[in-house]
């Protein structure tokens, strides 16, 4: 053991096997796994601060997790120790500690331990050197080619941050072979190295994302191709085909049966399945064949499949998996694996439901809640004259229908929903029938309270409501109203779910939020992207403060940077001093395009961002070169709340003229908010290539009065302006009272709806 990563007397740059000598020394000069070291990514954060906490470095063979151990030795200015735990036991473990402990209070140093191959430990080991990395004597960070949360002490891991590396891709590798080519000192820049057409790429593809597998491939062909080797300096050097073929074997498939790559290759074979790609399920279900997996362990996940991702959208699939499986022991392998295809596409091919899943929600309310069974639907053959058990239970066969509207619940639970019936398959044909009688029991059970609970909680969500167009006077109180409802309905709450899911951002994805001044979206980017970071743009510096505070429970290095700027043409330049670069992998604009109030000085600002953000191509690096996503949200004017509502209250042809002004306001642009077509538009405007889009809609009751109908037909509002125009003030007169007189019976549905648009750099591919 010893201080030093490396230890021992100096070796010269040319001793040693190229793999070990190409090793970088910097972060610099590290190549691919941008997603955990590149700009702004958490990792290289904490390690260019010198801020490292315990980390585990997870990851196949040669994808530089000891590599990236040694850039962390040259860069900290704590003490390095280094252990591997294939030739180390717990004695090296109390020879660390020690040190580590007379460091600190000697010299008041930190001390990192790096322990290789740390899975190799047995559970006494790992329990030895977790006492002094809870409490802080040590820094580790550990490197294994298992996944840690198997193979590591569960304590162990909770005390580290993973971060898992991938196999490089081609370029990355391909840069790794030149710089190898190129370095004088270190490599072959001395000679004059070529290769036949394809031998190098020959290399890298067999390498197959380990780069040092492909550095010792290449350190042979390289020096059998010369005799004798070295030869002197400045002198041609020529790889053939043959030479390359020959210095590296075809690697087998990483498989092993008990193992990381086992379940791994199993998920993907199952999330194939329940992602309705036939093509991928045969890909997975023939690589785990070819590598010896048991088809017995295949037919067990499809049989929890079926039932887990088929379910009742086609209740027939149990049967044909397991009639497979009996034909499979019938007849077994090589024939067999006909019917582990036939299982296996069916499934991939079925109409698929979870609402089998309801199952763990009623198990969940069982754990919480005892509940006693109703007296009618007790056992009245026991204690019927007695305790009156059985009685009032009404028999479903003694009715026309064989059904009748019973509660079955506990009383506690009455309305409880726990069966959500799918729309594909043999549940759409149940469905209707299913959710009918669900309201045929409802309204037998105390609907008016229902009602009134509904009414109450939209009463105290409706601080104030204005519909498109209603005078300046009212738009704080709309905005309280919308900030409530999302209680109610969904509302913001459930708008952060719908742009986030369309978004799908990576773990270590750099998320900028525009317009972050609530922080709901700058909370959940935090949350979702753990290994890269999170930065917000708030409109008023007042709101930069408040989000700056409320982001204190956060960990420092997880903390979002916030910047505020009240000009929407000036948030890229804003953005970019704040995060320091401009690697932003999603750039999200909720409620932005509509912020500033001119629409298109809004998308301008969207466009500078564009054009800001454009990310420059890094040499080696596998990810895409072009900018980041875009994802905008906006309201969508919704025509025919109001008509639908004074109806009947209007006699039928002012019902209809009225109904005609409305839809007439809408088309002609003037009510605030986006279409999804106007969003697509703005979008391209901007420069961007609009993509995936949604709509995001709600279903709210509003507790509206005489207020809210004064303010909507007011000549000064843009709405009321428009139906005085069409109607003429005496008829605007006439819908006005009509709207009052809907509103005082009560809550009235009001639906909401949110445009979602993703788009990209118009000039990426």
């Amino acid at each position: 053991m010893s201080d030093d990563l490396f230890a021992g007397a100096a070796p010269k740059e040319s001793a040693g096997p190229l793999a070990d000598r190409m090793r970088p020394r910097a972060l610099d000069e590290f190549i691919g796994q941008d997603h955990i070291v590149g700009p702004g990514r958490l990792l290289r954060r904490a390690i260019q601060r010198d801020r490292l906490s315990s980390i585990i470095l997870s990851g196949p063979p040669g994808t530089g997790k000891t590599t990236l151990a040694r850039v962390i030795a040259n860069t900290t200015s704590s003490r390095f120790i280094s252990i591997n735990a294939v030739l180390s036991g717990v004695q090296a473990i109390r020879d660390a500690v020690d040190s580590a402990k007379r460091e600190r209070d000697l010299y008041d140093r930190k001390t990192i331990l790096f322990v290789d191959e740390v899975h190799r430990w047995n559970k006494a080991q790992q329990d030895a050197l977790l006492p002094y990395v809870e409490n802080g004597t040590i820094i580790l960070i550990g490197a294994t080619t298992e996944n840690p949360f198997f193979e590591v002490n569960k304590a162990l891991v909770s005390r580290s941050r993973v971060f898992q590396l991938r196999p490089l891709g081609d370029d990355d590798l391909l840069e790794a072979a030149r710089a190898a080519l190129a370095d004088e000192a270190r490599g072959y820049g001395r000679w004059k190295v070529g290769f036949e057409e394809g031998a190098l790429e020959h290399l890298v593809k067999i390498a197959d994302g380990d780069a040092r597998s492909l550095l010792n491939a290449l350190e042979l062909a390289v020096e059998t191709s010369a005799e004798p080797w070295p030869p002197a300096a400045g002198a041609s050097v020529l790889v053939t085909m043959e030479a390359a073929e020959e210095s590296i074997q075809r690697r087998a498939v990483l498989y092993d049966r008990d193992g990381d790559y086992h379940y791994d290759a199993a998920s993907a074979f199952i999330k194939s399945v329940r992602g309705s790609d036939p093509d991928a399920t045969l890909y997975w279900l023939a690589r785990m064949v070819y590598a010896g997996e048991e088809p017995r362990f295949i037919f067990r996940r499809l049989l929890i499949s079926a039932s887990e991702d088929v379910g009742l959208a086609d209740p027939g699939a149990m049967g044909v998996v397991e009639s497979c499986a009996a034909a499979y022991e019938r007849i077994g392998l090589p024939e067999g694996q006909f019917h582990l295809a036939e299982a296996a596409l069916y499934l991939a091919t079925a109409p698929k439901s979870n609402s089998c899943m309801a199952y763990f929600d009623a198990l969940a309310s069982v754990e919480e809640e005892r509940a006693d069974v109703p007296d009618h639907l007790r056992d009245a053959n026991r204690d019927a004259d007695g305790l009156g058990h059985g009685v009032g239970y009404l028999y479903p066969h003694a009715f026309r229908s064989h059904w009748t509207a019973q509660q079955y619940l506990p009383e506690t639970l009455k309305g409880a929903l726990f069966y959500q019936p799918g729309s594909l398959g043999y549940e759409a044909k149940v469905r209707d029938e299913v959710l009918r009688r669900r309201d045929a029991q409802l309204a037998a059970w105390l609907s008016g309270e229902l009602e009134a609970r509904v009414g109450s909680a939209a009463q105290a969500a409706a601080a104030g409501a204005r519909a498109p167009g209603a005078p300046t006077s009212h738009r704080a109180a709309a905005a309280w109203t919308d900030r409530a409802e999302a209680g109610v309905a969904g509302g913001l709450a459930g708008l952060r779910d719908a742009v986030y899911k369309l978004a799908f951002p990576p773990r270590h994805a750099n998320v900028l939020v525009l317009c972050a001044d609530d922080g709901l979206l700058l909370r959940e980017a935090v949350r979702l992207c753990p290994e890269g970071s999170a930065y917000g743009i708030c409109r008023t510096a007042e709101a930069m403060e408040r989000l700056s505070y409320a982001f204190s429970d956060v960990e420092e290095l997880n903390k979002p940077v916030i910047a505020h700027c009240p000009e929407p043409g000036s948030v890229a330049e804003a953005a970019v001093r704040a995060a320091g670069h401009a690697r932003f992998d999603l750039v999200v604009a909720v409620g932005f395009l509509s912020a500033f109030g001119d629409r298109a000085d809004s998308i301008r600002g969207v466009r500078a961002c564009v054009e800001r953000f454009a990310k420059e191509p890094r040499t080696g690096s596998s990810e895409a070169a072009g900018g980041p996503s875009y994802l905008f949200a906006e309201r969508s004017p919704l025509p025919g709340i109001a008509p639908a509502l004074a109806k009947a209250f209007l006699s039928e042809g002012l019902a209809s003229s009225f109904t005609e002004a409305d839809a007439a306001f809408f088309s002609s642009g003037s009510a605030p908010g986006f279409s999804q077509e106007a969003l697509s538009q703005a979008a391209i405007e901007a420069g961007l290539r609009p993509g995936a889009a949604t709509v995001y809609r709600t279903e709210a009751r509003r507790s509206l009065g005489d207020r809210e109908a004064d303010a909507w037909l007011a000549p000064d509002s843009a709405y009321g302006e428009a139906v005085v125009f069409a109607l003429g003030e005496s008829a605007a007169g006439d819908v006005r009272d009509a709207l009052k007189k809907a509103f005082s019976s009560g809550p009235v549905p009001w639906p909401n709806a949110w445009s979602i648009v993703l788009a990209a750099r118009a000039s990426d591919s």
